[in-house]
């Protein structure tokens, strides 16, 4: 026909008759048939160290159930300790409670017997107040009688005044210099007088004493 492409000549003809087609599905048929009747290599499951036929070494079971019992231990120990700490603090806030209870006890009862030491020197002031005295010198003396017995009061609570006199050597561990004066009669350094007295509690300084120290300058020496 004009007009129609020509064919080329050197085209592979694929059309296949009947005896070719047998022969190509004869060749599939047995390569699947080998496939099938191959064997595969068995797979062994991985040997786990110290199990053998399934079942652990007896060393091996054996430390297991050592360590199994070295835990259970622990953590008996371990109950019996928390139970131990909490037992201990328990009795520590019981030891600090009786403990803050008798502190309070004693200073109250600290408190009460120096006010019983006190009050019958209260009462003395209050009877002398109310006496009617001749002169002066007799209420001088009944004065007197009170601070006695009062000092005598502050002896049996541990309290004594401190052996300061006018005159004596200025010490800065047991008295508190307020001014110095100048008296040619008294050595440079001496106390001149006693402002107020010291007291020692129980052998040791309770309050210093209050004093005026001499001071005697070169020309008052000469």
């Amino acid at each position: 026909m004009p007009g129609a492409p020509a064919e080329p000549e050197d085209l592979l003809d694929l059309n296949l008759d009947e005896s070719g087609a047998e022969d190509l599905q004869a060749l599939a048929d047995e390569a699947a048939s080998g496939y099938h009747t191959r064997q595969l290599p068995d797979l062994e499951e991985p040997a786990v160290p110290g199990q053998e036929g399934g079942a652990l070494r007896p060393d091996l079971e054996s430390a297991l159930a050592e360590t199994e019992a070295q835990l259970g231990e622990m953590l008996k120990r371990e109950a019996e300790l928390m139970d131990q700490h909490r037992r201990l603090a328990a009795d520590f806030n019981n030891f600090r409670n009786r403990a803050q209870r008798d502190i309070a006890l004693a200073v109250e009862q600290a408190e009460r017997r120096i006010l019983l030491e006190v009050l019958p020197v209260l009462d003395n002031f209050d009877r002398s107040l109310g006496a009617t005295y001749q002169d002066v010198e007799t209420f001088r003396g009944g004065v007197e009688l009170i601070r006695r017995q009062f000092l005598e009061a502050l002896r049996r609570l541990g309290v004594e005044p401190l052996p300061l006199q006018v005159g004596d050597p200025f010490d800065a561990a047991q008295a508190e210099a307020l001014t110095t004066f100048s008296d040619p009669g008294l050595p440079d350094g001496a106390v001149a007088a006693i402002y107020e007295r010291g007291f020692t509690l129980k052998r040791q300084l309770l309050r210093a004493a209050r004093v005026v120290v001499n001071r005697v300058d070169d020309a008052g020496k000469s």
